[in-house]
Protein backbone atom coordinates (compact mmCIF):
# COMPACT_ATOMS: atom_id res chain seq x y z
CA UNK A 1 0.00 0.00 0.00
CA UNK A 2 1.74 3.62 -0.81
CA UNK A 3 1.33 6.38 1.02
CA UNK A 4 -0.62 8.29 -1.05
CA UNK A 5 -3.38 5.71 -1.08
CA UNK A 6 -2.92 5.62 2.47
CA UNK A 7 -3.48 8.99 2.77
CA UNK A 8 -6.33 9.02 0.48
CA UNK A 9 -8.40 6.88 2.83
CA UNK A 10 -7.27 8.32 5.98
CA UNK A 11 -8.87 11.39 4.43
CA UNK A 12 -12.17 9.65 2.88
CA UNK A 13 -13.07 8.42 6.38
CA UNK A 14 -12.47 11.72 8.01
CA UNK A 15 -15.01 13.43 5.71
CA UNK A 16 -17.49 10.59 6.31
CA UNK A 17 -17.23 10.81 10.08
CA UNK A 18 -17.12 14.45 10.02
CA UNK A 19 -19.83 15.15 7.50
CA UNK A 20 -22.83 16.13 8.42
CA UNK A 21 -25.23 13.30 9.64
CA UNK A 22 -28.44 11.81 8.31
CA UNK A 23 -31.41 12.61 10.78
CA UNK A 24 -33.39 9.97 12.40
CA UNK A 25 -37.13 10.29 11.83
CA UNK A 26 -38.29 10.90 15.48
CA UNK A 27 -40.61 8.19 16.94
CA UNK A 28 -44.04 8.65 17.06
CA UNK A 29 -45.41 8.66 21.04
CA UNK A 30 -48.94 8.77 21.50
CA UNK A 31 -50.43 8.21 24.68
CA UNK A 32 -53.24 6.25 24.01
CA UNK A 33 -50.75 3.47 22.05
CA UNK A 34 -51.43 0.88 24.49
CA UNK A 35 -55.14 0.68 23.94
CA UNK A 36 -54.15 -0.43 20.31
CA UNK A 37 -55.20 -4.09 18.60
CA UNK A 38 -51.63 -4.63 17.06
CA UNK A 39 -53.54 -6.34 14.42
CA UNK A 40 -55.15 -3.35 12.82
CA UNK A 41 -51.49 -1.80 12.24
CA UNK A 42 -51.44 1.22 10.74
CA UNK A 43 -55.33 1.80 10.91
CA UNK A 44 -56.42 1.12 14.39
CA UNK A 45 -58.87 3.18 14.89
CA UNK A 46 -60.80 1.60 12.48
CA UNK A 47 -62.55 3.27 9.29
CA UNK A 48 -65.78 5.68 9.27
CA UNK A 49 -68.58 6.92 7.35
CA UNK A 50 -70.81 9.84 7.13
CA UNK A 51 -73.17 12.86 5.78
CA UNK A 52 -74.95 10.36 3.13
CA UNK A 53 -75.79 12.39 0.06
CA UNK A 54 -78.24 10.65 -2.22
CA UNK A 55 -74.66 10.81 -4.41
CA UNK A 56 -71.84 11.50 -1.86
CA UNK A 57 -70.62 9.97 1.14
CA UNK A 58 -67.75 11.55 3.39
CA UNK A 59 -65.05 8.73 3.96
CA UNK A 60 -62.96 8.61 7.15
CA UNK A 61 -59.79 6.63 8.15
CA UNK A 62 -56.65 7.81 11.02
CA UNK A 63 -53.43 6.13 10.27
CA UNK A 64 -50.95 6.02 12.72
CA UNK A 65 -47.22 5.39 11.87
CA UNK A 66 -44.19 4.58 13.91
CA UNK A 67 -42.60 7.64 13.20
CA UNK A 68 -43.54 11.55 12.52
CA UNK A 69 -43.86 11.32 9.24
CA UNK A 70 -44.24 14.99 7.15
CA UNK A 71 -46.24 13.47 4.75
CA UNK A 72 -48.19 10.06 4.10
CA UNK A 73 -50.08 9.48 1.15
CA UNK A 74 -52.88 7.00 1.80
CA UNK A 75 -54.93 5.02 -0.88
CA UNK A 76 -58.67 4.33 -0.66
CA UNK A 77 -60.72 2.11 -2.30
CA UNK A 78 -64.85 1.98 -3.06
CA UNK A 79 -66.70 -1.31 -4.04
CA UNK A 80 -69.95 -2.71 -4.45
CA UNK A 81 -68.88 -5.98 -3.05
CA UNK A 82 -67.35 -6.64 0.20
CA UNK A 83 -64.62 -8.95 -1.71
CA UNK A 84 -63.59 -5.65 -3.63
CA UNK A 85 -64.10 -7.70 -6.87
CA UNK A 86 -66.42 -4.41 -8.19
CA UNK A 87 -64.06 -1.40 -7.13
CA UNK A 88 -66.07 1.33 -8.77
CA UNK A 89 -63.56 3.99 -7.26
CA UNK A 90 -60.36 4.86 -5.81
CA UNK A 91 -58.27 7.39 -4.94
CA UNK A 92 -55.33 8.99 -2.79
CA UNK A 93 -54.99 11.27 0.27
CA UNK A 94 -52.12 12.62 1.62
CA UNK A 95 -52.02 13.37 5.31
CA UNK A 96 -49.62 14.70 7.73
CA UNK A 97 -49.68 15.55 11.74
CA UNK A 98 -51.55 18.95 10.91
CA UNK A 99 -54.52 17.16 10.98
CA UNK A 100 -53.10 14.38 13.24
CA UNK A 101 -52.87 11.87 10.96
CA UNK A 102 -56.58 11.68 10.25
CA UNK A 103 -57.70 11.10 6.54
CA UNK A 104 -61.19 11.94 5.11
CA UNK A 105 -62.46 12.20 1.40
CA UNK A 106 -65.89 12.41 -0.47
CA UNK A 107 -66.55 9.81 -2.68
CA UNK A 108 -69.18 11.32 -4.95
CA UNK A 109 -71.02 9.94 -8.08
CA UNK A 110 -72.63 7.44 -6.39
CA UNK A 111 -76.03 5.87 -6.47
CA UNK A 112 -79.03 6.80 -4.31
CA UNK A 113 -79.99 4.18 -1.32
CA UNK A 114 -77.19 2.29 -2.54
CA UNK A 115 -75.07 0.35 0.00
CA UNK A 116 -71.19 0.63 -0.31
CA UNK A 117 -67.76 -1.16 0.85
CA UNK A 118 -64.71 0.72 1.74
CA UNK A 119 -60.88 0.70 3.15
CA UNK A 120 -57.70 2.10 2.94
CA UNK A 121 -54.10 1.64 2.28
CA UNK A 122 -50.95 2.86 3.31
CA UNK A 123 -47.50 2.24 5.05
CA UNK A 124 -47.74 -1.28 3.92
CA UNK A 125 -51.28 -2.04 5.60
CA UNK A 126 -54.98 -2.20 4.59
CA UNK A 127 -57.59 -1.05 6.66
CA UNK A 128 -60.75 -3.05 7.84
CA UNK A 129 -63.63 -3.01 5.45
CA UNK A 130 -66.34 -0.55 6.51
CA UNK A 131 -70.00 -0.82 4.98
CA UNK A 132 -72.16 2.39 3.89
CA UNK A 133 -75.19 3.60 2.36
CA UNK A 134 -76.39 7.14 0.47
CA UNK A 135 -79.55 8.90 1.11
CA UNK A 136 -82.33 8.72 -1.55
CA UNK A 137 -85.48 7.74 -2.20
CA UNK A 138 -86.02 4.72 -0.38
CA UNK A 139 -89.54 3.01 1.06
CA UNK A 140 -88.53 2.61 4.74
CA UNK A 141 -86.37 4.42 6.74
CA UNK A 142 -84.70 2.88 10.37
CA UNK A 143 -82.22 5.32 12.33
CA UNK A 144 -80.50 4.68 15.51
CA UNK A 145 -80.54 7.91 17.41
CA UNK A 146 -77.82 8.23 20.00
CA UNK A 147 -76.13 10.67 22.37
CA UNK A 148 -73.94 10.73 25.59
CA UNK A 149 -71.07 8.67 25.40
CA UNK A 150 -69.03 8.67 28.28
CA UNK A 151 -66.13 6.40 28.04
CA UNK A 152 -65.22 6.43 32.11
CA UNK A 153 -68.69 5.76 32.50
CA UNK A 154 -68.70 2.50 30.93
CA UNK A 155 -68.68 -0.48 28.25
CA UNK A 156 -70.56 0.63 24.75
CA UNK A 157 -72.36 -1.95 25.21
CA UNK A 158 -74.94 0.18 23.14
CA UNK A 159 -73.24 0.93 20.30
CA UNK A 160 -72.04 -2.77 20.02
CA UNK A 161 -75.62 -3.49 19.33
CA UNK A 162 -76.18 -0.71 16.81
CA UNK A 163 -73.75 -2.19 14.62
CA UNK A 164 -75.22 -5.65 14.80
CA UNK A 165 -78.87 -3.51 13.90
CA UNK A 166 -79.70 -5.03 10.26
CA UNK A 167 -80.41 -2.18 7.57
CA UNK A 168 -79.79 0.82 9.42
CA UNK A 169 -79.42 4.40 7.38
CA UNK A 170 -77.57 5.72 9.50
CA UNK A 171 -77.00 6.70 13.21
CA UNK A 172 -77.84 9.66 14.37
CA UNK A 173 -75.61 11.25 17.03
CA UNK A 174 -77.05 14.22 19.23
CA UNK A 175 -73.87 15.01 20.98
CA UNK A 176 -71.83 14.39 23.98
CA UNK A 177 -69.60 11.93 22.04
CA UNK A 178 -66.78 12.52 24.11
CA UNK A 179 -66.62 14.15 27.62
CA UNK A 180 -63.86 16.71 28.53
CA UNK A 181 -63.10 15.80 32.38
CA UNK A 182 -60.19 14.27 33.74
CA UNK A 183 -59.88 11.42 35.69
CA UNK A 184 -62.33 10.51 38.40
CA UNK A 185 -64.12 13.82 37.63
CA UNK A 186 -67.19 12.57 36.14
CA UNK A 187 -67.74 8.44 35.32
CA UNK A 188 -67.29 5.47 37.15
CA UNK A 189 -63.26 4.48 37.58
CA UNK A 190 -63.80 1.31 39.32
CA UNK A 191 -64.52 -0.14 35.85
CA UNK A 192 -61.51 0.74 35.05
CA UNK A 193 -62.37 2.93 32.14
CA UNK A 194 -60.13 6.08 32.71
CA UNK A 195 -59.70 9.36 30.66
CA UNK A 196 -56.39 9.82 28.89
CA UNK A 197 -55.28 12.46 29.44
CA UNK A 198 -55.69 12.50 33.22
CA UNK A 199 -56.76 16.06 32.95
CA UNK A 200 -59.69 18.06 31.68
CA UNK A 201 -58.49 18.34 28.35
CA UNK A 202 -58.53 22.54 27.12
CA UNK A 203 -55.40 22.08 24.09
CA UNK A 204 -55.74 20.68 21.09
CA UNK A 205 -53.19 17.66 21.41
CA UNK A 206 -55.70 17.25 24.68
CA UNK A 207 -58.75 16.64 22.10
CA UNK A 208 -56.87 15.07 20.08
CA UNK A 209 -55.91 12.10 22.54
CA UNK A 210 -59.63 12.33 23.85
CA UNK A 211 -61.01 11.24 20.26
CA UNK A 212 -57.95 8.60 20.11
CA UNK A 213 -58.98 7.31 23.12
CA UNK A 214 -62.91 6.38 22.31
CA UNK A 215 -62.29 5.89 18.60
CA UNK A 216 -59.90 2.91 20.13
CA UNK A 217 -62.95 1.57 21.84
CA UNK A 218 -63.64 -1.80 19.90
CA UNK A 219 -67.53 -1.10 20.04
CA UNK A 220 -67.38 2.32 18.86
CA UNK A 221 -65.15 0.98 16.13
CA UNK A 222 -67.21 -1.70 14.97
CA UNK A 223 -70.27 0.74 15.18
CA UNK A 224 -68.82 3.41 12.96
CA UNK A 225 -67.66 0.45 10.44
CA UNK A 226 -71.40 -0.69 10.07
CA UNK A 227 -73.42 2.42 9.29
CA UNK A 228 -72.70 5.62 8.53
CA UNK A 229 -73.14 8.36 10.95
CA UNK A 230 -74.95 11.59 10.80
CA UNK A 231 -73.32 13.35 14.14
CA UNK A 232 -73.65 17.02 15.69
CA UNK A 233 -71.73 18.38 18.24
CA UNK A 234 -73.59 19.29 22.04
CA UNK A 235 -71.52 20.73 24.96
CA UNK A 236 -69.27 18.24 26.22
CA UNK A 237 -67.23 17.91 22.64
CA UNK A 238 -66.13 21.90 24.07
CA UNK A 239 -66.80 21.98 27.93
CA UNK A 240 -69.63 21.34 29.83
CA UNK A 241 -72.63 24.03 29.27
CA UNK A 242 -70.76 25.59 26.50
CA UNK A 243 -71.82 28.89 24.49
CA UNK A 244 -70.55 31.21 22.32
CA UNK A 245 -68.90 32.98 24.50
CA UNK A 246 -67.76 31.09 27.28
CA UNK A 247 -68.44 27.75 29.09
CA UNK A 248 -69.84 26.86 32.86
CA UNK A 249 -66.92 24.61 32.70
CA UNK A 250 -64.16 26.89 31.56
CA UNK A 251 -62.02 28.91 33.74
CA UNK A 252 -60.22 32.04 33.86
CA UNK A 253 -56.74 29.84 34.67
CA UNK A 254 -57.41 27.86 31.35
CA UNK A 255 -56.42 30.17 29.07
CA UNK A 256 -58.45 31.91 26.52
CA UNK A 257 -62.36 30.17 26.05
CA UNK A 258 -62.06 31.18 21.94
CA UNK A 259 -58.73 29.14 21.93
CA UNK A 260 -60.36 26.36 23.86
CA UNK A 261 -63.11 26.95 21.23
CA UNK A 262 -60.99 26.58 18.21
CA UNK A 263 -58.98 23.45 19.26
CA UNK A 264 -62.26 21.88 20.36
CA UNK A 265 -63.61 22.53 16.77
CA UNK A 266 -60.73 21.37 14.83
CA UNK A 267 -60.02 18.43 17.00
CA UNK A 268 -63.75 17.52 16.12
CA UNK A 269 -63.52 17.94 12.25
CA UNK A 270 -60.36 15.76 12.16
CA UNK A 271 -61.84 12.98 13.82
CA UNK A 272 -65.89 12.45 12.82
CA UNK A 273 -67.12 11.78 9.15
CA UNK A 274 -68.65 15.22 8.70
CA UNK A 275 -68.05 17.49 6.06
CA UNK A 276 -65.96 20.88 7.01
CA UNK A 277 -68.22 23.64 6.53
CA UNK A 278 -68.38 27.23 8.30
CA UNK A 279 -72.16 26.34 9.89
CA UNK A 280 -72.15 23.87 11.52
CA UNK A 281 -76.01 22.89 11.16
CA UNK A 282 -77.32 21.05 8.00
CA UNK A 283 -79.73 19.23 6.27
CA UNK A 284 -79.51 15.51 5.11
CA UNK A 285 -82.48 14.77 2.39
CA UNK A 286 -83.86 11.21 2.09
CA UNK A 287 -85.73 11.98 -0.67
CA UNK A 288 -89.79 12.76 -0.36
CA UNK A 289 -89.71 10.43 2.58
CA UNK A 290 -88.01 12.31 5.30
CA UNK A 291 -85.08 15.57 5.97
CA UNK A 292 -83.66 15.70 8.56
CA UNK A 293 -82.54 19.12 10.04
CA UNK A 294 -79.23 19.24 12.58
CA UNK A 295 -79.36 21.91 14.67
CA UNK A 296 -76.07 23.85 16.18
CA UNK A 297 -77.42 24.74 19.81
CA UNK A 298 -73.99 25.60 21.52
CA UNK A 299 -71.85 27.48 18.76
CA UNK A 300 -73.66 29.02 16.35
CA UNK A 301 -76.01 31.44 18.22
CA UNK A 302 -76.18 30.63 21.96
CA UNK A 303 -75.93 33.53 24.33
CA UNK A 304 -74.71 33.05 27.95
CA UNK A 305 -77.51 30.62 30.25
CA UNK A 306 -80.08 32.41 32.52
CA UNK A 307 -78.29 32.51 36.42
CA UNK A 308 -82.09 31.25 37.78
CA UNK A 309 -85.78 31.81 37.08
CA UNK A 310 -85.97 35.00 38.69
CA UNK A 311 -82.72 36.70 36.17
CA UNK A 312 -84.68 39.51 34.26
CA UNK A 313 -83.15 38.69 31.45
CA UNK A 314 -84.91 34.81 30.94
CA UNK A 315 -87.81 36.17 28.75
CA UNK A 316 -85.61 38.60 26.74
CA UNK A 317 -86.29 38.48 22.90
CA UNK A 318 -81.78 38.43 22.03
CA UNK A 319 -81.74 35.17 24.74
CA UNK A 320 -81.29 32.71 21.96
CA UNK A 321 -80.46 29.21 21.47
CA UNK A 322 -79.59 29.10 17.73
CA UNK A 323 -78.94 32.68 16.54
CA UNK A 324 -80.89 34.83 13.80
CA UNK A 325 -78.78 33.18 10.76
CA UNK A 326 -80.04 29.44 12.13
CA UNK A 327 -83.13 30.50 12.99
CA UNK A 328 -84.05 31.75 9.42
CA UNK A 329 -82.08 28.61 7.89
CA UNK A 330 -84.45 26.39 9.92
CA UNK A 331 -87.84 28.21 9.47
CA UNK A 332 -86.81 27.92 5.60
CA UNK A 333 -85.78 24.33 6.17
CA UNK A 334 -89.05 23.27 7.28
CA UNK A 335 -91.66 25.37 5.44
CA UNK A 336 -89.88 24.37 2.17
CA UNK A 337 -89.73 20.63 3.05
CA UNK A 338 -91.82 18.46 0.90
CA UNK A 339 -90.75 15.57 2.65
CA UNK A 340 -93.23 13.63 4.56
CA UNK A 341 -91.04 13.41 8.42
CA UNK A 342 -89.01 16.39 9.11
CA UNK A 343 -86.55 15.21 11.78
CA UNK A 344 -85.02 18.17 14.11
CA UNK A 345 -81.49 16.61 15.43
CA UNK A 346 -81.88 18.38 18.59
CA UNK A 347 -79.29 18.88 21.37
CA UNK A 348 -81.53 19.85 24.60
CA UNK A 349 -84.85 19.13 25.20
CA UNK A 350 -87.45 21.45 23.82
CA UNK A 351 -90.90 20.89 25.26
CA UNK A 352 -91.76 22.35 28.10
CA UNK A 353 -90.41 20.10 31.00
CA UNK A 354 -91.01 20.19 34.67
CA UNK A 355 -88.45 18.54 36.24
CA UNK A 356 -90.31 17.73 39.55
CA UNK A 357 -87.00 18.03 42.68
CA UNK A 358 -87.54 19.94 44.84
CA UNK A 359 -84.38 21.55 44.21
CA UNK A 360 -84.93 21.30 40.27
CA UNK A 361 -87.57 21.94 38.46
CA UNK A 362 -86.86 24.08 35.03
CA UNK A 363 -83.49 22.98 32.81
CA UNK A 364 -82.25 26.42 31.90
CA UNK A 365 -79.68 25.30 29.34
CA UNK A 366 -82.45 23.72 27.65
CA UNK A 367 -84.94 25.37 25.46
CA UNK A 368 -86.75 26.43 28.54
CA UNK A 369 -84.04 28.63 29.30
CA UNK A 370 -84.73 30.30 26.26
CA UNK A 371 -88.58 30.65 26.18
CA UNK A 372 -88.20 33.59 23.42
CA UNK A 373 -86.58 32.00 21.12
CA UNK A 374 -88.57 28.54 21.87
CA UNK A 375 -91.94 30.29 20.58
CA UNK A 376 -90.98 31.57 17.88
CA UNK A 377 -89.71 28.16 16.63
CA UNK A 378 -93.06 26.75 17.75
CA UNK A 379 -94.65 29.60 15.88
CA UNK A 380 -92.84 28.20 13.01
CA UNK A 381 -94.49 25.02 13.64
CA UNK A 382 -98.34 26.36 14.15
CA UNK A 383 -98.77 29.26 11.72
CA UNK A 384 -97.31 27.04 9.43
CA UNK A 385 -99.58 24.08 10.24
CA UNK A 386 -96.59 21.81 9.52
CA UNK A 387 -97.11 18.30 9.77
CA UNK A 388 -94.70 15.33 11.31
CA UNK A 389 -91.99 17.40 12.71
CA UNK A 390 -90.24 15.11 15.17
CA UNK A 391 -87.67 16.67 17.61
CA UNK A 392 -84.93 14.21 17.93
CA UNK A 393 -83.17 14.97 21.49
CA UNK A 394 -79.98 14.08 23.25
CA UNK A 395 -78.24 15.33 26.56
CA UNK A 396 -80.33 14.52 29.50
CA UNK A 397 -79.31 10.38 30.06
CA UNK A 398 -83.00 9.77 30.22
CA UNK A 399 -85.56 8.76 27.02
CA UNK A 400 -88.45 10.65 26.57
CA UNK A 401 -91.63 10.79 24.27
CA UNK A 402 -93.60 14.19 24.66
CA UNK A 403 -96.65 15.29 22.51
CA UNK A 404 -94.67 18.29 22.23
CA UNK A 405 -95.91 21.52 23.81
CA UNK A 406 -94.35 24.58 25.14
CA UNK A 407 -98.04 25.18 26.48
CA UNK A 408 -99.27 22.69 28.95
CA UNK A 409 -102.04 24.46 29.91
CA UNK A 410 -103.54 24.43 26.70
CA UNK A 411 -102.91 20.96 25.60
CA UNK A 412 -105.52 18.65 25.80
CA UNK A 413 -104.67 15.36 27.12
CA UNK A 414 -107.56 12.96 25.83
CA UNK A 415 -107.64 14.26 22.18
CA UNK A 416 -104.23 15.73 21.87
CA UNK A 417 -105.07 19.15 20.65
CA UNK A 418 -102.32 21.87 21.56
CA UNK A 419 -99.70 19.78 20.49
CA UNK A 420 -97.34 21.29 17.50
CA UNK A 421 -94.97 17.86 17.08
CA UNK A 422 -93.36 15.27 18.65
CA UNK A 423 -90.24 14.83 20.71
CA UNK A 424 -88.43 11.59 21.39
CA UNK A 425 -85.49 12.01 23.74
CA UNK A 426 -82.85 9.14 23.23
CA UNK A 427 -81.13 8.11 26.65
CA UNK A 428 -77.80 8.17 27.05
CA UNK A 429 -74.71 5.31 25.55
CA UNK A 430 -73.57 4.86 28.91
CA UNK A 431 -73.65 8.85 30.82
CA UNK A 432 -74.69 8.83 34.28
CA UNK A 433 -78.93 8.76 34.79
CA UNK A 434 -80.85 8.80 38.18
CA UNK A 435 -80.10 5.71 39.02
CA UNK A 436 -76.35 6.21 39.07
CA UNK A 437 -76.88 9.73 40.55
CA UNK A 438 -79.13 8.25 43.06
CA UNK A 439 -77.91 5.34 44.04
CA UNK A 440 -79.71 2.79 46.05
CA UNK A 441 -83.09 5.11 45.39
CA UNK A 442 -85.82 3.70 43.54
CA UNK A 443 -86.64 6.53 40.57
CA UNK A 444 -89.33 4.58 39.36
CA UNK A 445 -91.72 6.94 41.58
CA UNK A 446 -90.32 10.33 40.41
CA UNK A 447 -90.80 8.88 36.65
CA UNK A 448 -94.56 8.27 37.60
CA UNK A 449 -95.05 11.61 39.15
CA UNK A 450 -93.52 13.56 35.97
CA UNK A 451 -95.63 11.60 33.94
CA UNK A 452 -98.91 12.95 32.97
CA UNK A 453 -101.06 15.48 34.93
CA UNK A 454 -100.39 17.76 36.62
CA UNK A 455 -96.71 18.10 35.73
CA UNK A 456 -96.72 17.12 32.47
CA UNK A 457 -99.79 15.82 31.06
CA UNK A 458 -97.78 16.13 27.41
CA UNK A 459 -95.69 13.63 28.83
CA UNK A 460 -96.31 10.12 27.69
CA UNK A 461 -92.93 7.94 28.42
CA UNK A 462 -89.73 8.13 30.60
CA UNK A 463 -86.87 6.01 31.68
CA UNK A 464 -84.69 7.56 33.84
CA UNK A 465 -82.90 4.33 34.72
CA UNK A 466 -81.26 2.76 31.47
CA UNK A 467 -78.82 3.02 28.76
CA UNK A 468 -79.63 2.40 24.85
CA UNK A 469 -80.55 4.32 21.93
CA UNK A 470 -83.53 4.69 20.08
CA UNK A 471 -84.23 2.77 17.04
CA UNK A 472 -86.64 5.09 14.77
CA UNK A 473 -88.42 3.45 11.96
CA UNK A 474 -90.15 5.75 9.07
CA UNK A 475 -92.48 4.77 6.50
CA UNK A 476 -95.15 7.47 4.74
CA UNK A 477 -98.07 6.27 6.93
CA UNK A 478 -96.37 5.25 10.18
CA UNK A 479 -93.29 6.44 12.99
CA UNK A 480 -92.21 3.78 15.09
CA UNK A 481 -90.29 4.48 18.18
CA UNK A 482 -88.52 1.55 19.76
CA UNK A 483 -86.68 2.50 23.18
CA UNK A 484 -83.89 -0.28 23.17
CA UNK A 485 -81.96 -0.62 27.08
CA UNK A 486 -78.28 -2.66 27.52
CA UNK A 487 -78.43 -4.75 30.82
CA UNK A 488 -75.29 -3.75 32.45
CA UNK A 489 -72.41 -1.05 31.49
CA UNK A 490 -69.68 -2.69 33.90
CA UNK A 491 -68.95 -5.30 31.48
CA UNK A 492 -68.86 -6.01 27.95
CA UNK A 493 -72.45 -7.86 27.67
CA UNK A 494 -74.62 -8.67 24.68
CA UNK A 495 -78.15 -8.42 26.35
CA UNK A 496 -80.56 -5.58 25.30
CA UNK A 497 -84.28 -5.75 25.28
CA UNK A 498 -87.13 -3.15 24.35
CA UNK A 499 -88.46 -0.85 27.39
CA UNK A 500 -91.66 0.47 25.07
CA UNK A 501 -92.55 1.22 21.59
CA UNK A 502 -94.48 3.83 20.33
CA UNK A 503 -96.25 4.78 16.60
CA UNK A 504 -97.05 7.64 15.03
CA UNK A 505 -99.60 8.39 12.29
CA UNK A 506 -99.21 10.19 9.86
CA UNK A 507 -100.64 14.05 10.46
CA UNK A 508 -101.44 13.15 14.06
CA UNK A 509 -99.36 14.50 17.06
CA UNK A 510 -100.28 11.50 19.09
CA UNK A 511 -98.23 8.68 20.37
CA UNK A 512 -99.59 4.80 20.52
CA UNK A 513 -98.23 2.75 22.81
CA UNK A 514 -97.50 -0.56 21.34
CA UNK A 515 -95.94 -2.35 23.99
CA UNK A 516 -95.02 -1.30 27.37
CA UNK A 517 -92.85 -2.39 29.83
Amino acid sequence: MTRSFFCGVIALLCLYACGPKKEKTPKLVEATAHLRQTELKPFYHGVASGDPTPNSVILWTRVSPDTQLSEIEVQWELALDATFTQVIQKGSFNTDGGRDYTVKVEATGLEPNTHYFYRFHALEGTSNTGRTKTSGDPYSLRFAVVSCSNYEAGYFNAYARIAEEPELDAVIHLGDYIYEYGVGVYGDTTIGRKHIPIHEIVSLQDYRERYSQYRLDPDLRSVHGAHPFIAIWDDHEITNNAYVDGAQNHQAEEGKYSDRRSAARKAYYEWMPIREQKEHYRKLSYGPLADVLMLDERLEGRTKQADSLADPSLNAADRQMLGDTQLEWLQNGLTQSEARWKLIGNQVTFSKLQWGYDSFNTNLDAWDGYPAEQQKVADIITENQLENVVFLTGDTHRAWAFESTIDPKGYNSETGAGAIAIELGTTSITSDNANERQPGVDVIPHEKKITGAPLNPHLKYVNSRDHGYLLLTLTDSLATADFKVVKTLRKPDPQIVSDTMFTIVSGRNRLSPVREK
